[in-house]
Formats: C-alpha cells, structure tokens, sequence
C-alpha cells in the first residue's frame, strides 16, 4: 500500500512499517496499526465517511481491560452533537487506540465493525466537537453496519444475579462495594438478595 503525508495512513516503510496483507498475517504492534489505518483508508472511501484522516493518530493499548477501541480526543466547551462545529485553526487531532487483547479476541469481521464504530467517533469529532452514543451515532453506525455498542472481550470478574430469578443484575471487573457489600443489595427485578459468582 502507498501513502502520504496528507492521507494519515502509513506507507510501507514508514511510522508503523509494512501493512500486512491479511488480517491473520498481525503479528505486532506495528502491524495491527498499520492494517488497521489501512482499513479504516478503504473505509472512508467505502462507507463515505466525512473524516480527515489525516488528523487521526494510532496507538495500541495493552492495559485496557474491556473497552476493544476508544478515540481519545480534547474536549471542548459549548458544544452538542448535531450542532456543527467550524474550525478556525483547523480540526483538531483526535487518537484512535486499538486494544490488543480485543484485536486477539475478535475475528476480522468484528474488529473491522469496530474500527468502523469508532470512525463514527471520529466523524462526529470532526464534525461536532464531541461525539456520544445517541440517536445520531445509532443511525450513522446503522448506516455503515457497525455496531451502536462494541462488545466488551473481557469476562467480567464478578458476576451478581438475582436471588430469586436469577437475572443478571450486575457485571463487575473490580472489586467494589457491591461486590463486597452485594448482601446489603436487592435486585430491581424481584426485590431479592442478590448472589455472587466470581470468575475463577
């Protein structure tokens, strides 16, 4: 693949080196960066997303423990998705970080929809200055057959249920006062005690 400073995405031999040509072909960092920006190029194109890539960065994560992919970007005052944003020093740059262990949970059809969530992200970044997960993004990302909620790759450590129906009242990865205090709570279905199950 071919780049250039204007396009955001790496050439071969550039910050992230080489794109592997095949999704099973990631093998590192470098690799899951540069195949992810490379998608993300024909996706634009693809899904004619309104996103300068150019003002995209990428970085990998190794310590998120649940979120697959988040866009990191500056937050700024007095502003609401829907209400266009106009730029006087140019749109400003925004992260896009990929979770490793997300990217070796999934398979290439769920991380490609995820990368596609969060070009929604972007694209209401870029357009808004700010982005959420409301009636808006559900309907772009409807439009581009992505996800509204990327699943979390992660099991939870603390699973609390129902004492009398046995639904799933919470999901903890931390412990936490519900988790220690769980007895002191009822269920919102039954008004029950609540049970506990940790992840061995």
């Amino acid at each position: 693949m071919t780049g250039d400073a204007s396009s955001g995405i790496p050439s071969a031999g550039s910050d992230f080196g080489g794109v592997p040509e095949t999704f099973e072909a990631v093998a590192t960092h470098d690799d899951l960066l540069a195949w992810s920006a490379a998608y993300c190029e024909r996706a634009v194109e693809t899904f004619d997303f309104d996103v300068d890539l150019s003002r995209v960065e990428w970085e990998v994560s190794t310590r998120a423990k649940r979120r697959a992919a988040a866009v990191k970007r500056p937050q700024i005052s007095g502003v609401t998705v829907g209400e266009p944003k106009s730029w006087a020093d140019g749109i400003p740059t925004c992260t896009v970080s990929l979770t490793w262990a997300a990217f070796e949970a999934f398979d290439e059809t769920e991380w490609t929809a995820t990368l596609r969530h969060e070009l929604v992200h972007v694209e209401q970044f870029q357009r808004f200055g700010t982005t959420n997960h409301g009636p808006r993004f559900k309907q772009r990302a409807e439009s581009v057959d992505a996800p509204i909620r990327v699943r979390r790759f992660a099991d939870p450590a603390y699973v609390l249920s129902c004492g009398d129906c046995g639904g799933v009242v919470a999901r903890r990865y931390r412990d936490c006062k519900l988790v220690r205090r769980h007895d002191e709570y009822l269920s919102s279905c039954c008004s029950a005690s609540l049970t506990l199950a940790e992840r061995e």
